[in-house]
């Protein structure tokens, strides 16, 4: 199992940016995915998961309506789509297999990707 995350970067308050995961080595159109992250000095906290089809999402609260999870399962790939970006959002970004809906995960991590938003 490999899942590559991307898209990181450094981005001013209210900025936007879009991660991007790729996966290989399980059946990923059959697999709920989601999008962790974890901030310096604090432990990983889950923050949106995607059904295997996309049709059923689900965020935490403090990101609905400003992130958005989508995923093409003919690329294998998940994304997530951050707009009006705050400072609290500055973390590394994870992307996992959800086994337990919405919010449990397993490994492997991955090395994430870097989120900085700058106010």
């Amino acid at each position: 199992v490999q899942l590559q995350a991307s898209g990181g970067g450094l981005v001013q308050t209210g900025g936007s940016l879009r991660l991007s995961c790729s996966a290989s080595g399980f059946t990923f159109s059959s697999s709920n995915m989601g999008w962790f992250r974890q901030a310096p000095g604090k432990e990983r906290e889950f923050v949106a998961a995607s059904n295997w089809s996309g049709s059923l999402l689900y965020y935490i609260h403090s990101v609905k309506g400003r992130f958005t999870i989508s995923r093409d399962n003919a690329k294998n790939e998940v994304y997530l789509q951050m707009s009006s970006l705050k400072p609290e959002d500055t973390a590394n970004y994870y992307c996992a297999r959800i086994t337990r809906w919405p919010d449990r995960a397993v490994g492997p991590w991955g090395q994430g990707t870097q989120v900085t938003v700058s106010s």
